[in-house]
Order: C-alpha cells, then sequence, then structure tokens
C-alpha cells in the first residue's frame, strides 16, 4: 500500500522504514532536505515540495503528518490545497482532542477524511511496533488498514519484554 509521510523526525522516519520493511510504498517530505534524502537511499520515494508529495500518489491518497503539535494547523492548510474529495489526511501526533473534531468538521465539506490517530512508540516503534489510537471515518480506518497493521502488529505478534512475560 502506498502512503505519504510529512515530517521525517525519530518518529517519522522510523515509521516509513517500518513501512517499507513491511512492503509498503512510501513518499516522503519534511521541511530538511537531508532527511529526505536519507531515506529515499532507504527506498522511500523523495518529494522536494507538497505538491511534488501529492502528485506522486495514487488515488484515492493517504498522507499522514508526523508533525510537533504547533504545526499541526499550519501543515494541514499547507496541504489541504493538493488534495481532493475522498483523500484522507492523518495526525499521527497526540492533538487535544477538539482540535481533532473542528479539524474534521473543517475537512468533512471539502470531501477529505480526517483522521487522528495519536501515536507512541518512541524510537522503539522500529523494531516493536506503534501503539496507535486510531479515529475517524470508518471507510478511511478499513483503507488503512494494512498500514495499521504493519505498524502496529498487535501484542502477540512482537516478543515479550524480558521480565514481564508473565503479564497481560
Amino acid at each position: 500500500m502506498q502512503l505519504a509521510m510529512i515530517g521525517l523526525g525519530r518518529m517519522g522516519g522510523n515509521m516509513v522504514r517500518r513501512l517499507i520493511k513491511g512492503g509498503h510504498e512510501c513518499v516522503v517530505f519534511d521541511m530538511s532536505p537531508k532527511a529526505v534524502a536519507d531515506l529515499a537511499r532507504e527506498k522511500a520515494i523523495g518529494a522536494s515540495s507538497l505538491a511534488d508529495l501529492v502528485r506522486k500518489l495514487n488515488k484515492p491518497r493517504a498522507v499522514w503528518l508526523m508533525v510537533p503539535a504547533a504545526v499541526v494547523d499550519k501543515s494541514i492548510e499547507d496541504v489541504v490545497p493538493h488534495l481532493e474529495r475522498g483523500d484522507i489526511l492523518i495526525d499521527g501526533g497526540n492533538s487535544y482532542y477538539v482540535d481533532d473534531i473542528r479539524r474534521a468538521q473543517e475537512l468533512a465539506p471539502k470531501g477529505i477524511n480526517y483522521m487522528d490517530v495519536g501515536t507512541s512508540g518512541g524510537v522503539w516503534g522500529l523494531e516493536r511496533g506503534y501503539c496507535m489510537m486510531i479515529g475517524g471515518p470508518e471507510a478511511a480506518v478499513r483503507h488503512l488498514d494494512p498500514i495499521f497493521k504493519t505498524l502496529a502488529p498487535g501484542a502477540g505478534n512482537i516478543p515479550r519484554t524480558p521480565g514481564r512475560e508473565n503479564i497481560g
């Protein structure tokens, strides 16, 4: 499956690496051209701008924001003009739920499916997977299920932390 990732810091970059390892195609953009180039060397498809990123995606497009909370609204404002009805926009940060409700309501008239996917796992997520709190339209969630299964494989799919094998 194909996914775009905007924001290639420690979380976003490692999520892309995990997705590529799982057989997905990732188109990537970051304010740092070096971050884009580094992931392009690891089989991601680099983009030079948000317009370029969206152009490289198949429809319906899925664009994941993994940016600091302070710039989520600005990032949405910048990418939405390039999206179309039926596309999916995901905020992977842990935004305040009232902000997520507002964003979903603002994007609904444009036909853009907004999803809030609070993501935790830090730098260990690359190896062990992430914990995700997924919210959004049911059809969009189902469409992205292969992505979620790669990023968050479930407790039965990874080895337990040594010394904690009997918990849970």
